[in-house]
């Protein structure tokens, strides 16, 4: 059975994974992949006012050099445990200790992403927001219909 909606919400890794699915590397950190409200397809099918795209644009660039920090604080402490791990020669203590810097670190960038989300759907009427995760439902309800019919 697969997890539910609230249980992936839930999930830090799952958020991490949202969040790198709007920005994989540096450059298209920047680009337009992560603005998916300056897409046409999603002005035309949201039917966004230039003012909203514009709202939109704000929170995303005043919210990034946070996440950015965030991420690059994350990756930083899981190489740190890995390094532990994979050495095997310190205390349990000491590892524990790093495991909790992880998991605050991740939880930091799940929170400023999760509040960036929120002033953005803010932005949006409830008409808006209904279509907008229609949206982005569309490609995970295609993928699951696809993956069924070949079994």
């Amino acid at each position: 059975m697969p997890p539910s909606h609230g249980s992936r919400i839930a999930n830090p890794a799952w958020w991490l994974a949202v969040l790198l699915a709007f920005a994989v590397s540096t450059p298209a950190l920047a680009g337009q992949k992560a603005k998916w409200w300056r897409s046409e397809t999603y002005q035309r099918e949201l039917r966004l006012t230039a003012d909203q795209v514009a709202r939109l644009d704000q929170i995303f660039h005043a919210s990034w050099p946070t996440l950015k920090q965030h991420k690059h604080e994350l990756d930083r402490l899981e190489t740190r445990l890995s390094q532990l791990i994979a050495e095997g020669t310190a205390e349990e203590a000491q590892v524990l200790e790093v495991i909790d810097l992880v998991e605050t670190s991740r939880s930091a960038l799940g929170r400023t992403r999760s509040l960036m989300l929120f002033r953005m759907h803010r932005v949006l009427s409830p008409s808006q927001r209904t279509t907008l995760k229609a949206l982005h439902d569309a490609p995970e309800s295609d993928q699951k219909k696809g993956g069924n019919s070949s079994r």
